[in-house]
C-alpha cells in the first residue's frame, strides 16, 4: 500500500476566455508522504499557485477547467467529489496559507471571530461555544500570539503578526496537509526567519505534510525534504533537496536559478540572470518550453518535447540527458 497522503497524476489545467486559452498547468505529477515537505519552485507565472488551487478545487469556475488528471487524497480522487464533499475537506484535511496576509483577513471582523468562523464551519456541529473559544486561544498561543489579542482587528497587527493569524486559521482544524503559498513574500528578512522557524516547528509537532510554494531557493534549503522545479506549467526537475542542491546533473533552468543567487564569498561578482522571459502561455509549444532561453539548446529541443530522465530519486526533463545516458552506455565520460 502506498505511503502517499497526496498524489497528483498528469494534471492539466486550462483557463479559457472568449479570446484565448491559457495553458496554465501541463501534465504535472508528484506525490506527498506523511510528514514530508515538498517545495515547488519557479518564476512568477510558472503555474505553482494554479496547481495548489486545483488541489483545493478553488480555481475560478467560469474560466478554468481541469481537462485531465487525478488528485488523490488518501486514494480518493478530489476531482470526482461534489462541492459539499469538497467543503468537508477544505480546511479540515487540507488547509492553505494564502500569499498575501494583508488581503487574506476580513478588516471588519476581529481575528478571534475569523478563526472561530473557520472552526464553526468545519467542526461547529456538536461543539459548544466555550470549546470553540478555547480552541481559538490554543491556536493563537500555538503561533505565538497572546489570546488576549483575539478581540483586536487586523489593522492593529503588524505584517508578521497578520501572517501568524493566517497560519493560525489554517491550523485551527489540524489539517493533514498544509499548502503554504509564498508565506513570507510580504515580510522583511527578520520576520521571515521567525515565520519559517514557526512553520517548521508546528509541522513537526502536528506531523503534517506540507507543500511550500516559493521562488526562494534559500527557503527551500531550510524547510523542504523534496523539491520540484516548475517552468511554464511543467515540472522540469524533481528530487530530494540533496539531489537539487548537491548533484552536478541539473536542468539548464535549475542551473540558471542557482546562477541568479548572490554569492557573498566572491567579491563584486555580478549576478548571472536567466535571459529572456517565459513563453506566452496562450501559445502551445511542441518542443521544450525553455529552449528559447537555454544556452545549451539543440535543434531537437525546438521540435520534440523532452522525456523524463531519472537518476534514482532525481528526475530531469531535458534532451541533454539523452546524450548523457548515451555516453554512459558507451562507457565514455559524461
Amino acid at each position: 500500500m502506498s505511503d502517499n497522503v497526496l498524489e497528483i497524476k498528469n494534471l492539466v489545467v486550462r483557463y479559457k476566455t472568449d479570446l484565448e486559452t491559457v495553458y496554465a498547468v501541463n501534465d504535472v505529477s508528484f506525490s506527498l508522504q506523511k510528514g514530508e515537505t515538498l517545495g515547488i519552485v519557479g518564476e512568477t507565472g510558472a503555474g505553482k499557485t494554479t496547481t495548489a488551487l486545483s488541489i483545493l478545487r478553488l480555481l475560478p469556475e467560469r474560466i478554468s477547467r481541469v481537462t485531465r488528471g487525478e488528485i488523490l487524497l488518501n486514494g480518493a480522487d478530489l476531482l470526482k467529489l461534489n462541492e459539499i464533499e469538497v467543503r468537508k475537506i477544505r480546511g479540515n484535511k487540507i488547509a492553505m496559507i494564502f500569499q498575501d496576509p494583508m488581503t487574506s483577513l476580513n478588516p471588519v471582523m476581529t481575528v478571534g471571530e475569523q478563526i472561530c468562523e473557520a472552526l464553526q464551519f468545519h467542526q461547529g456541529a456538536g461543539r459548544q461555544k466555550a470549546d470553540l473559544e478555547k480552541r481559538v486561544d490554543e491556536v493563537l498561543t500555538l503561533v505565538g500570539i497572546s489570546p488576549l489579542r483575539k478581540e483586536d482587528y487586523p489593522h492593529q497587527f503588524s505584517g508578521g503578526m497578520k501572517q501568524r493569524v493566517v497560519i493560525a486559521m489554517a491550523l485551527a482544524c489540524e489539517p493533514e496537509i498544509l499548502i503554504a503559498d509564498e508565506p513570507t513574500t510580504a515580510l522583511d528578512v527578520t520576520i521571515q526567519a521567525q515565520v519559517l522557524r514557526m512553520i517548521n516547528e508546528l509541522q513537526l509537532r502536528l506531523n503534517m505534510s506540507m507543500i511550500m510554494i516559493t521562488h526562494d531557493l534559500g527557503i527551500v534549503a531550510q524547510t523542504c525534504d523534496n523539491v520540484a522545479i516548475m517552468y511554464a506549467g511543467e515540472i522540469i526537475e524533481i528530487g530530494s533537496t540533496e539531489d537539487i542542491f548537491c548533484r552536478r546533473q541539473h536542468h539548464p533552468y535549475t542551473q540558471g536559478l542557482f546562477g541568479s543567487i548572490p554569492n557573498l564569498t566572491v567579491h563584486a561578482k555580478r549576478l548571472n540572470p536567466i535571459p529572456g522571459l517565459m513563453p506566452d502561455p496562450t501559445v502551445p509549444i511542441i518542443g521544450c518550453k525553455f529552449a528559447e532561453r537555454c544556452p545549451r539548446a539543440m535543434e531537437i529541443c525546438r521540435k520534440v518535447h523532452p522525456c523524463d530522465y531519472s537518476f534514482g530519486t532525481h528526475t530531469v526533463k531535458c534532451h541533454l540527458f539523452d546524450q548523457y545516458f548515451s555516453e554512459l552506455s558507451k562507457g565514455e565520460p559524461a
